[in-house]
């Protein structure tokens, strides 16, 4: 039976152009003391060096929060593309992760970069117009409320995390225990095209494991279905204390 002593601690991090303000319908449904949402570095507004942010500033800010909860296990949700920071954590520090859940996203491979040909002139990339954006990534589920709000609050995302190549070396990340929650690509063939050997899903292949969830609706399900994103983040962190 798991106390409130050793539920661990959920951090939060969401994708490019959002922070920790993406994740308020999934904490009202988490309950209180239970997760902690993640603004990085480059995505507060307010920050004058905002758009010199590097990737490796922003893995050191998830490495911070989590040392702050050292004294419960930590579970790391990552959406989209904070799959780049969240790589480097387990990496870097494999052992203060007891489960990492991507949502609608994965682990990425070494040497991966998001951009490599954003043109050199580009400071920053802003969110861009949803018709474009909705050829990218799927906008099911998102109503014009959540739209509106994501076009106001959006902060460019800089070009320094964008151009930036992931650096990995430490196999331990592949031990990790590790969720897939699958929004706009079903779980199954998820699974195919790992076993095909599709490159964006090359390091899954390397894991030691993962579980899968199926969580039909578009990209940002922390909008679309926050209620049962919730719910299928409390399931894995208590399978997480278990294991802990």
């Amino acid at each position: 039976m798991t106390t409130t002593a050793n539920h661990p601690t959920i951090v939060l991090i969401a994708g490019h152009w959002l922070g920790a303000w993406a994740w308020d319908d999934v904490l009202a449904h988490l309950g209180p003391d239970r997760a902690v949402a993640l603004t990085l570095p480059g995505l507060d507004r307010a920050d004058p060096e905002r758009s010199s942010r590097s990737l490796d500033e922003q893995a050191a800010a998830i490495r911070d929060v989590i040392a702050q909860h050292g004294d419960r296990p930590v579970v790391l949700v990552a959406h989209s593309g904070a799959n780049a920071p969240a790589s480097l954590v387990l990496d870097r520090h494999p052992e203060l992760v007891a489960r990492v859940v991507w949502v609608d996203s994965g682990p990425v491979a070494d040497g991966s970069v998001f951009a490599p040909d954003l043109p050199d002139a580009l400071g920053e990339l802003p969110l861009p117009p949803f018709e474009e954006l909705g050829q990218q990534a799927s906008l099911d589920g998102l109503s014009p409320e959540d739209l509106a709000r994501f076009r106001d609050r959006s902060v460019p995302e800089p070009a320094t995390v964008l151009r930036q190549p992931v650096e990995l070396a430490n196999e331990a990340r592949h031990g990790v225990p590790t969720t897939l929650v699958c929004c706009s690509i079903p779980a199954e063939q998820v699974r195919e095209l790992v076993r095909a050997g599709h490159p964006m899903f090359a390091e899954l292949a390397k894991l030691d494991g993962f579980d899968v969830v199926d969580l039909p609706t578009g990209h940002w399900p922390m909008w679309s279905r926050a209620g049962d994103l919730a719910e299928v983040i409390l399931a894995e962190a208590s399978r997480a204390a278990i294991d802990a």
